[in-house]
């Protein structure tokens, strides 16, 4: 590890690095008066008068009065779109040149998400700073930190777009442009990251694995635990610490981990320390700072301005859609254990953008987090109000009690005999009695979701569950051309997505 902190970083990371602890609330309104300052010349901050907004004696609450809230649909139609031609100046100042493929888990077409110079250099910026985090970690294996990261991503080999830019996965995009200091530590390698199929790209890192000396893994964990069961596979080891003996951490986000633990853990050969980071296409928003933190902390100095929306029915509708003018509260006005959607403004002209994950304040002091599900992924039919926090600790429960690995799942709602029902489907290669599992899960959420238990001896009549092999998931992923590093597959199934898995389900094609 002293061979990264001996190089000599640029001088804009070294100093971002230096920033001192500060009031949370200070950090945000000098982050939102440098993106303002930023962008006032362009053509969002001449419409919504950005430079009124830094004239005011409380610019966050003048932002917030001015400026609309987007979701990607709306800001991409009134904004976004024109870059995708050339336009420079839109919503933040030049050309944008390259784009996050992000069409999340609900939506049917691709989302294209703007990647400035200046977002790259602060995921840089939150990389290093997660790095040195680990140094207070007692757990920590020191030998793991001097060796090789291997990260699973998306393609480095972009498609280009007829204006010049490029266009692909966001953890593509990170690895072409990867700091030149970050080589020697980086696997798989620039030919093997630039290959699109992700078979082949697997294939590759198998036939290599056993070359390299692996201290991280890094990725989505269906993805990174399908990647070690093959070479656990291809080289007949008992575990992958035969293979890498100094694997040490593994670096996850996205989903939450506690469905894959149980998998995951059976693949090791001892210990290695789990770390959480919240990395999406709009920006770095926070990491797990501390080894026994319950939450994330919010990265809340450097370029994204935070503003937090109730979840709840003032907010949002039946289906997870935000109304045009909400309630949102800044870092200074949250309150510890109450669900809030993200919205934010960033240094790729994001502004007030809704980020469409759920999350809740578990240490409001140290501003840590933990995400609780999607805006628009969770169960209410009835007033259940399941969310996909329940789903993932009740399935967590049960497959310790049951000893199996279920690494992915979905749920259903649906009319069932003049009332409503729920169907569980469910992932996993070990055996186990259906039945006994899904009244296991039910009599979990009945324990854990109050609002469950009443409606489930009410409206919501029955709860149903199928098992599937884990491929059955991953060939659905594939057929939705979803597959590799920056897709998860969703904990709740509605609308086209549920229309395409029935299909699948039944024909074994979408």
């Amino acid at each position: 590890m002293a061979r990264i902190i001996d190089i000599k970083l640029p001088r804009a990371i070294a100093s971002a690095l230096r920033i001192p602890p500060n009031d949370p609330r200070r950090q945000q309104i000098k982050v939102l008066k440098k993106l303002l300052k930023k962008a006032r010349f362009t053509e969002f901050g001449q419409k919504f008068r950005f430079d009124e907004i830094l004239l005011s004696q409380h610019p966050g609450k003048k932002f917030q009065q001015l400026v609309p809230a987007y979701d990607y649909n709306k800001i991409y139609e009134e904004w976004w779109k024109k870059t995708l031609d050339g336009v420079p100046d839109v919503t933040w100042p030049g050309k944008i040149k390259y784009y996050a493929l992000s069409s999340g888990t609900s939506e049917a077409a691709s989302k294209y998400i703007p990647v400035t110079k200046e977002l790259l250099r602060s995921n840089t910026v939150n990389y290093v700073r997660q790095l040195l985090s680990l140094f207070s970690y007692e757990e920590a294996n020191r030998k793991s930190m001097r060796k090789g990261f291997l990260m699973l991503g998306g393609a480095t080999d972009l498609k280009k777009g007829k204006a010049g830019w490029y266009a692909g996965d966001l953890s593509g995009i990170l690895a072409k442009k990867r700091p030149f200091w970050f080589q020697t530590f980086y696997k798989p390698g620039g030919r093997i990251a630039a290959i699109s199929d992700w078979n082949q790209k697997l294939t590759e890192i198998v036939e290599h694995a056993k070359e390299w000396d692996i201290g991280y893994i890094v990725g989505v964990p269906a993805w990174c635990q399908m990647c070690m069961e093959m070479v656990i596979e291809h080289y007949k080891l008992k575990n992958i610490h035969e293979i890498w003996p100094n694997l040490g951490f593994f670096v996850h986000g996205g989903v939450a981990f506690e469905p894959y633990k149980k998998g995951f853990e059976k693949l090791l050969g001892k210990p290695i320390v789990y770390i959480e980071n919240y990395l999406s296409s709009e920006g770095f928003v926070g990491y797990k700072t501390r080894e026994h933190a319950r939450g994330m902390q919010l990265i809340l100095d450097n370029n994204i301005f935070f503003e937090f929306v109730p979840f709840d029915d003032k907010n949002f509708d039946i289906e997870g859609k935000m109304v045009d003018a909400p309630e949102a509260k800044m870092i200074h006005e949250v309150e510890e254990d109450k669900e809030y959607a993200l919205l934010m403004s960033t240094n790729a002209g994001a502004w007030r953008y809704l980020l469409g994950d759920t999350i809740k304040f578990v240490d409001l002091e140290k501003s840590e987090v933990v995400i609780t599900g999607r805006t628009r992924h969770f169960l209410s039919l009835v007033g259940e109000h399941l969310s996909v926090e329940n789903m993932n600790k009740a399935i967590a429960i049960v497959s310790e009690e049951f000893n199996i690995s279920i690494p992915e799942y979905t749920v259903v709602g649906f009319p069932y005999q003049n009332l409503f029902a729920h169907k569980w489907y469910v992932a996993t290669n070990d055996n186990v009695d259906a039945e006994k599992l899904r009244k296991r899960i039910d009599e979990t959420i009945r324990e854990i979701n109050d609002d469950y238990a009443t409606e489930r001896d009410s409206a919501l009549k029955e709860v149903f569950l199928e098992v599937l092999p884990e491929q059955k998931f991953m060939q659905f992923m594939e057929q939705k051309g979803k597959i590799g590093n920056q897709h998860k597959f969703p904990r709740v199934m509605k609308g086209k997505m549920l229309k395409d898995w029935n299909n699948f389900l039944e024909k074994g094609s979408i």
